[in-house]
């Protein structure tokens, strides 16, 4: 019997690498002039594409993709943002974590496996590219879904500045500080309307109506839809600052996925999505099919000085210039944080289907976000340590023993107990750092989140919080200091989501939890844009010494490079 399920083993294996395919790129990655939202600018493209090229592909193949850097003066990497990169960690793309900044004109071959079907994304991971427009969608099929649909669309979503991502990095490091200021424009798959409305008539401000030929750089993507039919939406967020709210005017949405993980379904009318979420969501198409109707998205955890994004839901036949009826959807109040929680806590692992958590954990962190000074300049710090990075990629260091390529001395596992969140920091003075945490392989890791007051008063923001190289378990939310006694109680460890990336909402926590079973050194860190290079993230470090055949191309700068360079004498 054993013989038999053994022979039912290697078959089925073996069928699963042959249909497994390779999917190779070639990709060219240059500045070019581009009006994503009607005002020219220049965008970070991929062979002339903005935003860049969708990879599709499907469960169990390798992804090549050749990486030539044309940018003039600067480094670059991509990062494959949800994909766990098992046995590929320097492809994980996380500058001088995982690799080296390719250089200009150099070609860099980014392979990894794509092993779990889902929404994905991928976007730079160097200075502030992501904000210049360096991003795309990744989507991974299963060759049988869980729920039927028709038909999908792809929407990915992300803010856009006129001021370009160079500029914003001098402000940010400026004394006096000059923080970058609210998006001018919301993208919908990198296109947006500054200077005028789709739905100015609604509007009681004086805007201009938008009148399109359809072929502008910045008219908006038509969905058209046929009538009573199931479409599911795949929606990934990019977004360098905005949190955003998505609705479809008439239509209830059922979601289905978040991170590229199955969750148990359930309808909204409007829908919370972070900077580093995607979700899936399913919709009916069982509205008056003789009118158009309007897909909104609306700042969140802001006040909101951009206006609405927006586009259509074109039912065929209708013509797609057709305006809707009624005016866009209203959102919730962007501080309505209630709503906000209302929503997270309805995402639940659907049974089955989304593994359980391990019921204890070997090791509890403590991370504290607060916002500090440093030498009179603004930074962000998590336990009174502001991250910065060395100039050796912490893989190749701790793989092959350098050990004065970083501090590596332990840093705090947590914060003080007296520390009150509620006020700005006694103490705002805070210190770089670039030490990491080293994480006993194969043990269960608790992280929990607390955030606090910034240096003003009653300020507290929204940070969403991204892991590379693992999904985690959400355990929980809650407002205040975390309590180790009474919070803990209240885990769910019945049906937690797995997710890649999750919020802390202001003045409160959240509790996550992941097993530390993937060689290599990850980031965690806010997928804020200017958060992350203001030095709010850590960095997680277990079984390097289980990771082989790290190409040198991953490692040729610092103090690795001389590893790799050949003795001309």
């Amino acid at each position: 019997m054993s013989s038999l399920l053994g022979i039912f083993l290697y078959l089925f294996l073996l069928l699963s690498s042959i249909s497994a395919k390779n999917r190779e790129y070639k990709w060219r990655v240059e500045y070019m002039h581009w009006c994503p939202d009607g005002v020219d600018g220049v965008v970070i493209s991929i062979n002339g594409q903005f935003p860049g090229p969708t990879i599709r592909a499907i469960v169990g193949d390798t992804i090549f993709v050749h990486l030539t850097n044309n940018l003039p003066t600067e480094g670059l990497v991509i990062h494959w943002h949800g994909i766990s990169q098992i046995g590929t960690p320097w492809a994980d793309g996380a500058a001088l974590i995982s690799q080296c900044p390719i250089n200009p004109g150099e070609t860099f071959l980014y392979k990894f496996k794509v092993d779990k079907a889902g929404t994905y994304f991928y976007h730079g991971h160097y200075g502030m590219q992501r904000s210049a427009g360096l991003y795309g969608s990744l989507i991974v099929e299963d060759e049988k879904e869980a729920f039927h649909y028709d038909e999908e669309f792809n929407l990915l979503l992300s803010d856009w500045w006129h001021k370009s991502s160079h500029d914003q990095q001098i402000d940010l490091s400026s004394k006096p500080f000059r923080w970058i200021g609210e998006p001018h424009t919301l993208l919908m798959n990198g296109r947006g309307q500054f200077n005028c409305s789709l739905a100015a008539q609604f509007s009681k401000l004086p805007i201009t109506q938008c009148k399109l030929r359809g072929d502008e750089q910045y008219a908006p993507q038509i969905f058209k839809v046929h009538p009573s039919k199931t479409y599911r939406l795949r929606v990934a967020s990019t977004t360098a600052l905005a949190s955003l709210n998505l609705a479809i005017e008439g239509h209830k949405m059922m979601v289905v996925e978040a991170d590229g993980n199955y969750i148990q379904p359930f309808f909204v009318e409007n829908m919370d999505i972070y900077s580093g979420e995607s979700y899936s969501i399913l919709f009916k198409t069982d509205q008056d099919p003789s009118n158009n109707y309007w897909i909104s998205i609306s700042v969140r955890g802001r006040e909101p000085k951009t206006p609405q994004g927006l586009t259509i839901l074109n039912y065929i036949p209708n013509f797609a210039s057709k305006i809707p009826n009624s005016p866009p959807p209203l959102a919730p109040l962007w501080n309505d944080y209630n709503y906000s929680k209302a929503f997270s806590n309805k995402i639940f692992g659907l049974m089955g289907l989304s593994p359980k958590p391990p019921t204890r954990q070997n090791r509890r962190i403590l991370l504290l976000n607060t916002q500090n000074r440093i030498e009179g300049y603004i930074r962000w710090s998590i336990n009174n340590i502001s991250l910065v990075f060395p100039t050796t990629p912490y893989l190749g260091s701790i793989k092959h023993g350098i050990n004065n390529a970083f501090d590596t001395k332990s840093p705090p596992n947590t914060f003080s107990k007296n520390y009150n969140i509620m006020k700005p920091p006694p103490n705002p003075n805070s210190t770089y750092g670039n030490r990491i945490y080293m994480l006993k392989f194969n043990t269960t890791i608790d992280i929990i989140l607390q955030n606090a007051n910034a240096l003003g008063e009653n300020v507290s923001e929204i940070h969403p919080w991204h892991l590379h190289g693992h999904n985690f378990w959400v355990l929980g939310y809650g407002d205040g200091k975390f309590d180790h006694k009474k919070d803990v109680e209240k885990f769910n460890l019945k049906n937690p989501p797995l997710r890649n990336t999750v919020v802390i909402f202001p003045y409160g926590w959240t509790a996550i939890r992941f097993v530390a079973n993937n060689p290599g050194v990850w980031a965690f860190h806010c997928h804020i844009e200017p958060h992350l290079h203001l030095g709010m993230g850590v960095v997680f470090a277990e079984g390097v010494h289980l990771v082989k055949n790290m190409p040198n191309e991953a490692l040729n700068c610092g103090l690795t490079r001389k590893m790799f360079v050949k003795d001309k004498h």
